[in-house]
């Protein structure tokens, strides 16, 4: 996993939880598959499939092995935090009338979410070092007894001064795994909505790994087309297209804008996409368009920051992006999807948006899954 935390270098966890993307992967796809072979015509939730994926994928690779009471319970405090920043209060209005924030409920709601969060973590935190302390440190200041995971790393980290570890771990989960599962839910939208696209990603997909039946995460590389379709998706739907809130902690002044020390400063990615000035067509899903650019979303092109840009960029880009690539292949080459009876052409498909800690569809994708190879179907 590459994460920059901060100023700290980027740390690599190389375990074999990381490497159980491919494991959760195919337990998704079995899922899937027993769907499709069971009822024909019924749909299943691909959106919440994803979200769940991508919080299996997360957990292991923090947490090491399989969800535990503490850790599956971090998950639900970490929904609860999702529903309760995208939630309206009065007080988001006013927030220098502190009255409100009492008044309106959302106070002792936060700081119950709080309580419960931080003794979660001390829980997890306490169980990771009691392994460290009954194994044998290595170089790393890591167990050798146990597979590295992310809270190791972390530990060590904290260790030296680097790290103010709850609040990391926090942001990595809550963040982290709602962007990842609403941008492969865009991907999939816009795909299907655009057939021809639709089959060239398809069809580089499938041969690039034939009809082994694996999706094997060490040849995403190969997948020059999906690579192009995704940076499309994260130009047209950002996941969090206002990114998170600035603060500058000096006067300054941009193009002629006088900005007031401590000003709250919110950079409108989704408009910069957009920019008929940067973009030919900019409100069409051409994935073409970034053939043979050198344009990329890691911070350099600032018509193109989905992930933000500098040192507070987002610390999980590349274990993020590794999840999406590895989910929508898998989605790709296992299946053929179609529409609930009823609902119309992909032509028509719902895009309309709701928005929240992140912009994610208004209405869940309910779609039918077809098995591409019959061997997936369980018998």
């Amino acid at each position: 996993m590459h994460l920059q935390l901060g100023e700290a270098s980027t740390v690599v966890v190389s375990s074999p939880e990381v490497a159980s993307r491919e494991e959760e992967a195919a337990q998704a796809v079995a899922g899937l598959a027993r769907a499709a072979a069971a009822a024909r015509s019924a749909p299943v939730n691909l959106s919440r499939l994803v979200y769940e994926w991508t919080s299996s994928v997360t957990a292991r690779a923090a947490f090491g092995g399989k969800t535990g009471e503490d850790q599956a319970e971090f998950f639900t405090i970490a929904d609860e935090i999702l529903r309760e920043a995208a939630g309206f209060s009065l007080a988001d209005v006013f927030p220098s009338r502190r009255w409100l924030h009492r008044i309106c409920g959302i106070e002792a709601t936060l700081v119950d979410i709080r309580r419960r969060l931080d003794r979660v973590l001390d829980n997890i935190i306490s169980d990771h070092r009691a392994k460290r302390t009954r194994g044998s440190d290595d170089d790393d200041g890591c167990s050798t007894g146990t597979a590295k995971d992310l809270i190791d790393v972390l530990l060590k980290l904290q260790e030296d001064g680097q790290l103010d570890f709850p609040l990391v771990l926090q942001d990595i989960f809550v963040g982290g795994t709602e962007t990842s599962s609403t941008t492969v839910e865009w991907a999939m939208s816009e795909l299907l909505r655009d057939e021809k696209t639709l089959k060239k990603a398809q069809s580089e997909v499938r041969r690039v790994f034939g009809s082994t039946g694996i999706v094997e995460e060490a040849r995403l590389g190969e997948l020059k087309y999906l690579k192009l379709v995704l940076k499309e998706v994260l130009r047209l739907r950002p996941t969090a297209p206002l990114l998170l809130p600035r603060q500058n902690s000096e006067r300054c002044e941009i193009d002629g804008y006088d900005v007031p020390a401590n000003t709250r400063v919110l950079i409108n990615v989704w408009a910069m996409g957009r920019d008929p000035k940067y973009w030919v067509q900019p409100d069409e899903f051409i994935p073409e368009r970034f053939l043979d650019s050198s344009l990329d979303y890691k911070g350099t092109n600032y018509e193109f920051i989905p992930f933000g840009a500098g040192r507070r960029m987002c610390p999980g880009m590349a274990f993020g992006m590794a999840n999406v690539e590895l989910q929508l292949a898998n989605l790709l080459y296992h299946f053929d999807w179609e529409l609930p009876e009823n609902e119309g052409s992909f032509e028509d498909l719902d895009m309309s948006e709701t928005f929240g800690v992140t912009v994610k569809r208004k209405h869940d994708l309910c779609l039918i899954p077809v098995s591409y190879l019959p061997c997936l179907a369980p018998t």
